[in-house]
């Protein structure tokens, strides 16, 4: 089954997240969005990614947790290296955060060079100490690096739910608008991105965003170490 549906319009590629369920970006979610991003680089198209109306993502499978423990770290692994390839892509990235976004979903949003949020009564909400998960370094690393202080605490720590304007005041989007306007916005601004001159765009985003990542490496051995350990007990 597809679960990334995968559309190229004038230069534009829209990847649409729909496993028919909750888009837990599981392993297989995780391998078909990174084939599908690999089609647009090959493509030199701005991506535009989206999920199905009320839902952009649940975040990771968390019954992959309580059954297999290698699946889990591989897992997590692929995650913080989904995140940390959107930073990277060489072409302008947009989310269209079409609904709710939530814990892996959210951190999804804080790879992207752009985040459009349609208005509702949805969640972003990195949920994961309110469920009695500790957040790994990689993602406590990427939510100080891109969210507003003191909302990366409050994300972290507290496992605030944002509804999409308080998400947009947090920097987990940078704008929210009407669901009768989603569509003609988020269209407006991958237009915008594709105008941008392209290598002009990529250098510039690794002088801004390359010292970030090369935090988030150093977290993401400690958390591959914290892992091994908790999954696998070696």
């Amino acid at each position: 089954m597809t679960t990334v549906h995968y559309q190229l319009t004038d230069g534009i590629a829209t990847l649409t997240l729909d496993n028919g369920k909750a888009n837990v970006l599981n392993l297989a979610l995780q391998a078909d969005l990174n084939a599908a991003l690999d089609r647009a680089e090959a493509d030199q198209a701005v991506v535009v990614l989206t999920g199905r109306p009320g839902l952009f993502s649940g975040g990771f499978d968390l019954n992959i947790f309580k059954t297999d423990p290698e699946a889990s770290v591989k897992m997590l692994h692929g995650g913080a290296l989904l995140a940390r390839r959107l930073m990277l892509h060489p072409q302008p990235v947009l989310v269209a955060c079409s609904g709710h976004a939530i814990a892996m979903g959210a951190f999804v949003l804080l790879g992207a060079d752009w985040r459009i949020g349609v208005d509702g009564p949805f969640r972003i909400h990195a949920i994961e100490v309110q469920v009695g998960m500790t957040l790994p370094h990689f993602f406590i690393g990427l939510c100080k690096g891109r969210l507003t202080p003191p909302h990366w605490r409050q994300a972290c720590a507290t496992a605030w739910p944002y509804t999409p304007a308080q998400a947009r005041e947090a920097g987990f989007l940078d704008e929210v608008c009407a669901a009768d306007v989603f569509a003609a916005r988020v269209q407006e601004r991958a237009a915008y991105l594709k105008d941008l001159d392209g290598k002009a765009f990529t250098a510039t985003k690794r002088k801004m965003l390359q010292p970030l990542v090369d935090d988030l490496d150093r977290a993401l051995d400690l958390d591959l170490a914290d892992w091994t350990a908790r999954f696998l007990k070696k």
